[in-house]
């Protein structure tokens, strides 16, 4: 047991590197999407990004290498694009089990603006997804999205905190199909985008088929 220690400590402090640059890497993203600094300090910043970014291009894996700080029997996903705390491009959304269903919550930032003052639809259907796939995990019936159906009630709005349900309706076989919604959190019970899913677990020669190449990174401290 001991001999693993030093090896769980190195990947939780790992976490945390990586949690912190997504916060910084977020913020800039903000920043740069709203900024209205002039054409000049536009150019230095770029300059200065480029040159902060060569180091970490040093060392990159490619798409069949697992992040070091991943681990999947556990679920955990640092660059998950909606969840990961790592990601530039996530809310993040945070997503809990309450009686054994997800209900989630994030702000939009300004980054995900569609129609001014509003989210892009393509971004209610990302969370969405992300929630009825959660649904379908706690379930007991994980599985790859096959069909997702979107009905937009009313815009989602930007830089206001929301609130996300999600529950599996009808299990057939390997397949699982789940709907949930999006709501302000100060009005909870208004949804203003509502989704249904058909999630459909991997047999073992299709996950082979899909994910037999993967290979995973040596923890780096």
């Amino acid at each position: 047991m001991t001999e693993t220690l030093p090896a769980i400590d190195g990947t939780l402090r790992r976490r945390e590197a990586i949690s912190d640059l997504g916060d910084a890497l977020r913020e800039l993203v903000e920043f740069a999407t709203t900024t209205e600094a002039s054409t000049e300090e536009l150019r230095h910043a770029a300059e200065q990004i480029r040159r902060v970014a060569a180091p970490l291009a040093e060392r990159v894996r490619d798409r069949e290498v697992l992040s070091s700080a991943d681990d999947l029997l556990s679920g955990v996903r640092m660059y998950n694009p909606v969840t990961g705390t790592g990601s530039a491009l996530a809310p993040p959304l945070e997503i809990h089990a309450v009686d054994g269903a997800p209900v989630g919550s994030c702000t939009l930032g300004m980054a995900f603006e569609g129609p001014p003052m509003y989210a892009h639809g393509g971004v209610s259907a990302m969370l969405l997804d992300q929630m009825l796939g959660y649904a379908a995990g706690l379930a007991g019936h994980p599985g790859m999205t096959v069909q997702l159906e979107m009905v937009y009630r009313r815009p989602v709005p930007l830089l206001t905190p929301l609130h996300l349900e999600a529950s599996v309706r009808v299990i057939e076989g390997r397949r699982a199909t789940a709907a949930g919604f999006i709501a302000t959190a100060s009005e909870p019970g208004v949804a203003l985008v509502e989704a249904t899913g058909v999630f459909i677990g991997l047999r073992a020669e299709q996950a082979v088929k899909l994910f037999g190449k993967l290979t995973t990174n040596e923890p780096r401290v």
